[in-house]
């Protein structure tokens, strides 16, 4: 529910309604109201914005930020305002807000000298200037006497996925168990916010439709959301089964399903754990949905956002080929967007794939690299994916204290993002701390079992058990890194060196013989001139052991 406005209650002329409660009631509901400012039109119920009555893209995070400015326009807001209201008290970065600050300039019409419609105020914050009509909209729909409100309208889909978790149904019989189930799908609202890369609805609009019984089509029209999570909790003396499944709202298909069979020893430990776990396989599964739905669009009709699942999809197929499609298409999504935080983290991902991977120039790729991860900070300094980038060129410059920092960044806005935690695993690992690197990467893949990074997941972790010494292990995971992607060159380079110090010689020939099948120029010199090295001195000794266990390793396969 939004608040009135004290300039709304002070100017009711602006307000063009047959009286004043129907416009508290339309307000409560967030339907029916137009903000007309200039040459903008601001539809609240429709989540357009017109000028001069063409549409105008508008990110829905600047959206709201649009309406926050125009409803709290008798006053100047403060950055604290800002963050209680749009990011829900979330630390955010000067630059991301001032990015949001732009962006909403810049889709009505005005900018940071002009400053017509949206002003600074040095040192205190920014006020709406401009003239606002409230209108409403001409499908208003018709406020019963008794107070109740009609079905609501359809809602158009946000420009990346939407998705609601709906309340989890109790299933136990008791009431009072409704505090688990609740909790559960509240953590679970969290969990999905941190992502970033969706949108998710609030808890008070998707908790509206707890115990009624309406087709999840009209639920996913009503909220605007492609995607619904729905589930049920059922307790049972000391034991809970929890099912959740995720559908389409449009077709109503299931998508992914899942069933977690726990003992209540601790009730608040199941809860987290099993949040955890839920919103680690959702994401994945979104990902697939809609790289999907971007593959069936004719090429000249995909937006910014499909552009980036189309990459996304070359980029997990991680071989040089499909690196170099994905930086095309990213580079594409870019030009739709120059502050795209996604577009340009996972391009300055992939140009750090390549780097480490021998496919691209170091002296080209890596500062092509840090100016992306760079401008994916700036542009979304909340975006665990461009923390992760920006780690990735830190680990490739040699700075492993600042590769750390930033991965940690990365993992405390998501800690479900289980690529960044592999990472982080063999980042830890190659610093000498691998006890710590292996219990990162075993968690990693815990968390990722059908990601569609999971062949990557499994490599580093190969990679962080062999530096703690588990080799049978390490063979194990590279083998199953490269059960999914059999074109994955540098797991072989692990699994030769894994299998010769597991003393599996005759794995460790045939290994290194695929090796060189896919990597022809593989050579004890490559591998010692391509392993990271670093800066700072306090994990320089680790890293050259590391180094020096790689290179025995593969030279005792007859590496030369």
């Amino acid at each position: 529910m939004r608040a009135i406005t004290s300039a709304e209650i002070i100017d009711p002329p602006l307000i063009f309604l047959p009286d004043f409660l129907e416009y508290l009631a339309l307000h409560r509901w967030g339907l029916g109201l137009r903000f007309v400012f200039g040459d903008n039109v601001l539809d609240l119920a429709r989540r357009e914005l017109r000028r001069e009555s063409e549409l105008v893209r508008v990110d829905p995070q600047v959206f709201d930020l649009l309406i926050y400015l125009i409803e709290n326009r008798h006053r100047v807001v403060s950055k604290d305002d800002m963050l209680a209201a749009i990011w829900a008290g979330r630390i955010v970065s000067e630059s991301a807000l001032a990015t949001r600050i732009f962006a909403a300039r810049n889709a009505i019409g005005d900018n940071g000298k002009a400053q017509n419609l949206i002003r600074t105020a040095s040192r205190k914050g920014f006020r709406f200037v401009g003239e606002v009509r409230v209108e409403s909209s001409e499908d208003l729909p018709t406020l019963p006497k008794d107070g109740t409100a009609e079905p609501r309208p359809t809602l158009p889909l946000p420009d990346r996925p939407a998705i609601a978790v709906l309340p989890f149904q109790n299933m136990s019989g008791d009431p009072e168990q409704d505090y688990f189930s609740d909790g559960i799908s509240e953590d679970i609202i969290t969990g999905l916010s941190k992502l970033r890369w969706f949108f998710v609805i609030a808890r008070n609009s998707s908790f509206a439709y707890k115990g009624k019984s309406i087709p999840l089509k009209q639920i996913g029209e009503e909220l605007g959301v492609g995607y619904l999570l729905e589930g049920s909790v059922r307790k049972s003396g000391d034991r809970v089964r929890i099912t959740a499944q995720l559908n389409s709202a449009a077709t109503g298909s299931q998508l992914w399903a899942e069933r977690y069979d726990r003992d209540l020893a601790e009730v608040f430990a199941v809860q987290d754990e099993i949040t955890e776990a839920i919103v680690a396989a959702i994401a994945p599964q979104i990902y697939a949905a809609e790289n999907f739905r971007a593959r069936r669009k004719p090429p000249e009709s995909l937006d910014a956002w499909h552009l980036v699942m189309r990459a996304l999809w070359q980029f997990w197929r991680v071989t040089r080929e499909d690196n170099v499609a994905a930086q095309v298409l990213l580079e594409k999504a870019i030009a739709v967007d120059p502050d795209y935080a996604q577009a340009l983290a996972v391009l300055a991902a992939s140009h750090v794939l390549g780097t480490s991977m021998g496919w691209e120039d170091r002296t080209i790729s890596v500062p092509l690299a840090e100016r992306a991860a760079l401008a994916a900070v700036r542009a979304d300094g909340d975006d665990p994916w461009a923390h992760a980038a920006l780690a990735g060129v830190h680990v490739c410059l040699g700075r492993s204290e600042d590769a750390l920092a930033e991965f940690e960044q990365a993992l405390a806005l998501n800690p479900n993002f289980a690529l960044a935690l592999a990472h982080y695993g063999q980042m830890l690992s190659w610093a000498g701390r691998s006890e710590d690197g292996i219990i990162a990467a075993r968690r990693a893949l815990r968390l990722s079992p059908r990601d569609p990074y999971s062949a990557i997941v499994a490599y580093l972790a190969a990679g962080a058990e062999f530096l703690g010494g588990n080799y049978e292990e390490a063979v194990r995971l590279a083998r199953e890194a490269i059960r999914q992607r059999p074109d994955f060159v540098g797991v072989y380079r692990v699994l030769t060196a894994a299998a010769v110090m597991a003393g599996e010689t005759a794995l460790a020939k045939a290994s290194l013989q695929e090796l060189r099948r896919a990597q022809p120029n593989i050579s004890l010199a490559w591998v010692a001139e391509h392993f990271p090295v670093t800066q700072d001195e306090r994990a320089s000794g680790a890293f050259r052991r590391a180094r020096e266990l790689y290179l025995e390793a593969l030279r005792r396969a007859g590496l030369d």
